[in-house]
């Protein structure tokens, strides 16, 4: 949308609350938000440009506007939530329940019962726990089960007429249910309840049972066997004593959140406890795409008010920052459940315990997250590299591109990915200097100069150089950014050339471009690449038009120069503040001198 019609619509909004919607040129709704007030809040965005990568690409994408009016903010929230759900906007934070993490599957409904890893919780009549973070400790936890309690690890149908166990039995990991001497189904079944016991975390009752049971052997002198139980014993002490904060009795009913924002997305933790007891964590995980530019406060509002869409809240929610719409959301949060919900930020004592294990927890999965992002990631490299017939995988890449309006600020930008991550410390960018001696804007030159200054000042540094450099652009750009290569001869560069319409790969030395499946994860590396050298490009040829243009308004004025500019953009905001501006307040900020200066330039005819 032009910018000058979306300024006419939001000068014809209403001061009310309610929920405004931006559209694409397709029609489709690419954000949902509220306000207090629409007018102010939408007019907000005028100013946001260069202020994050989320911001910019929802900014440049905007093609039309659409506002609902409610009754309160309240109303605002909730019409949004069912917004976002049914609309799924690509802008705003999308978080999902993550169900890939690992339980524990005590089939109960086999008649000789095992634990197993699994990932799906199914209604087939067997025993659940977990879930299992990460999913290591899942085995550890069925690994304790057999040591502790002797359950089977066998495939094996148990008729209880085998002849002699096997070696599971001689190191004290399974009681042998398939040699009826040596364990009967009772016995059996005993070992099962403890088990179940142990895994529902009912500590206290399984310690009971145990040192019962340790007292009836010893009497009996089976004094290896009461060994075991009190060895038993001492390992669920310890494991209680570990778990002691999760099930505090004066902590009541509560959730707690937690998050971890990075570049591999978001994971946001929540820990369900009823009656001082944890008894259920939750996984709620967004990707990268909708998190862009997020912090942790974001993520978690959308997340509060994403769970509890669905769910009633309990009396008391626990977070790790403050929420800048807390007020509203407590206020919807107690409509729906019927009564009194705090949103709170703990401080100290066993709250606070409770937050930072949450957040531990966030911490570890969004570390497993992470890695198997980094598996994803060699696999599209190795794939780039058959596709492209590159002699060694690309592990560091570099991508180009040239931002200009009409002719004027041309710039440059480069982008740099190592191992799949961006690395922004390494982002270069350019003012091109040089037009191909046309006297008008020449986006071929401008790439030529742009690779020629990168690489000239890496020969100068002494690398590192890149595995592969990608350019934004057909054959011609690519003809250029080798014509760099070629001058400082540098032949063993290898680029890429990447049309944004098409979404085809071109190359030098072939005919015809490569064209790969919109699904491989190959292209995706390359788009991601192309988008965000993009991202930067434009982002640095708006800074500097803006300050090219405040630079030839107020250096004009007699007596202003760049302390004295800096002194005024900073009183008064912007240079449409200072035009705005009285003599009076200019007086005040420059001196009257200045200020008449200041007053006869904006009043001269143009």
């Amino acid at each position: 949308m032009p910018i000058g019609d979306l300024k006419r619509q939001i000068a014809r909004l209403p001061e009310q609350p309610g929920v405004y919607l931006f559209a694409n040129c397709n029609g489709d709704t690419i954000y949902v938000g509220k306000a207090r007030t629409l007018r102010d809040r939408v007019r907000s965005y005028m100013s946001a440009h260069g202020t994050n990568p989320r911001m910019d690409a929802l900014l440049n994408e905007i093609a039309g506007l659409e506002v609902i009016v409610t009754d309160s903010v309240v109303e605002a929230l909730a019409l949004e939530n069912h917004l976002i759900k049914q609309r799924s906007p690509k802008y705003n934070v999308l978080l999902r329940d993550d169900k890939n993490y690992s339980y524990l599957q005590l089939t109960t409904n086999e008649s000789c019962p095992r634990v197993l890893v699994t990932r799906r919780v199914e209604r087939d009549g067997a025993f659940y726990a977990g879930p299992f973070l990460p999913t290591r400790l899942a085995r550890r936890t069925m690994s304790l089960t057999h040591r502790l309690f002797g359950i089977r690890s066998c495939n094996e149908i148990i008729t209880g007429r085998r002849g002699r166990p096997c070696l599971e039995y001689d190191i004290k990991r399974c009681i042998a249910p398939c040699v009826a001497e040596l364990c009967s189904s009772e016995r059996y079944a005993r070992a099962v309840e403890d088990t179940r016991l142990f895994l529902a975390g009912r500590n206290d009752e399984l310690i009971r049972q145990l040192a019962t049971r340790m007292r009836d052997v010893a009497e009996a002198e089976r004094f290896e066997e009461a060994a075991h139980w009190r060895d038993a014993i001492r390992t669920v002490e310890t494991l209680r004593d570990r778990q002691q904060k999760m099930s505090t009795v004066k902590l009541g009913d509560r959730d707690v959140f937690s998050a971890r924002v990075g570049p591999a997305g978001a994971v946001i933790q929540v820990f369900q406890m009823r009656r001082g007891r944890v008894i259920e964590r939750i996984e709620l995980v967004a990707d990268t795409t909708t998190v862009r530019g997020s912090d942790e406060a974001d993520v978690l509002q959308a997340g509060l008010q994403q769970f509890y869409e669905e769910r009633q809240a309990p009396p008391e929610i626990h977070v790790p920052v403050t929420l800048s719409d807390r007020d509203a959301l407590e206020e919807w949060l107690s409509l729906r459940g019927g009564g009194r919900v705090r949103v709170v930020v703990p401080k100290r004592g066993d709250k606070r315990g409770l937050l930072d294990l949450a957040a531990r927890n966030a911490a570890l999965a969004y570390e497993t997250r992470a890695s198997d992002d980094v598996a994803a990631h060699r696999a599209a490299v190795e794939t780039l590299r058959e596709a492209l017939g590159l002699a060694a995988t690309p592990h560091r890449i570099e991508c180009f591109d040239i931002s200009t309006f009409q002719g004027s600020e041309t710039v440059g930008a480069m982008v740099v990915s190592e191992h799949g991550q961006m690395v922004r410390g390494e982002y270069r960018k350019y003012r091109v200097r040089y037009d191909g001696g046309t006297g008008h804007p020449d986006d071929f030159a401008a790439m030529r100069e742009v690779v020629l200054r990168r690489y000239r000042r890496l020969l100068e540094e002494g690398g590192p150089f890149p595995d592969l450099v990608v350019i934004d652009g057909g054959k011609a750009q690519l003809s250029a950014a080798y014509g760099a290569f070629s001058e400082l001869g540098l032949g063993n560069l290898v680029a890429v050339g990447l049309a944004k319409r098409e979404e085809l790969i071109v190359m030098r030395d072939r005919p015809d471009p490569i064209v790969m499946p919109s699904s491989s994860g190959a292209l995706h590396l390359l788009q991601r690449m192309r988008d965000e050298a993009h991202r930067f490009a434009v982002t640095f040829h708006r800074q500097a038009r803006t300050k090219r243009n405040l630079r030839s308004e107020l250096d004009e004025v007699p007596g202003v120069g760049p302390r004295r500019r800096r002194q005024l953009l900073s009183r008064f905001g912007s240079l449409a503040g200072v035009r705005r501006a009285t003599r009076e307040e200019l007086t005040a900020a420059v001196g009257a001198g200045i200020a008449d200066a200041i007053l006869a330039y904006f009043a001269m005819p143009r």
